[in-house]
């Protein structure tokens, strides 16, 4: 396989996640109720751990200023904790709170049961392909991270 079959795969394989993506994203922001963009950051944070504005900002490519808009209505809706740095009070660090960790529990049980909608009918040997393809890039991927920290 030459470098430009490889990296037509990966661009392909990007629009079709991106897709799928869509079809999921559509059906977890109506059960939620809460705006999509709100929950994703909401449920990276979950995911993540507590982290710094400019780290999350630079995570989801927005600008602090409006990472700070959508934080607020987080923090306001009781969704996510501010807390400041003790040892440097120029940081501010956020994290979910108790009901921000159970709405991001929710809007990703939401997600798990779209993609068992959409895979719902494929048959056990594409799902065991499938299943060892994105094993294989997980593992492929993780290893790429770890080398270029």
């Amino acid at each position: 396989m030459s470098r430009k079959e490889f990296i037509r795969l990966l661009e392909a394989n990007i629009w079709t996640f991106d897709r799928l993506a869509e079809k999921i994203r559509l059906e977890r922001s109506e059960l939620t109720g809460y705006p999509r963009a709100l929950t994703s950051i909401l449920v990276r944070l979950h995911q993540g751990g507590a982290a710094r504005l400019k780290d999350i900002a630079r995570r989801e490519h927005v600008s602090a200023p409006n990472l700070c808009a959508a934080f607020r209505k987080l923090e306001q809706d009781g969704f996510v904790v501010r807390t400041i740095d003790e040892n440097d009070r120029r940081n501010t660090w956020y994290c979910v709170s108790p009901s921000g960790a159970e709405l991001a529990l929710r809007a990703i049980d939401l997600f798990r049961a779209g993609v068992e909608k959409i895979f719902s009918n494929i048959c056990p040997e594409d799902e065991k392909r499938l299943t060892d393809a994105l094993r294989t890039m997980k593992e492929v991927l993780n290893n790429m991270e770890i080398d270029n920290d």
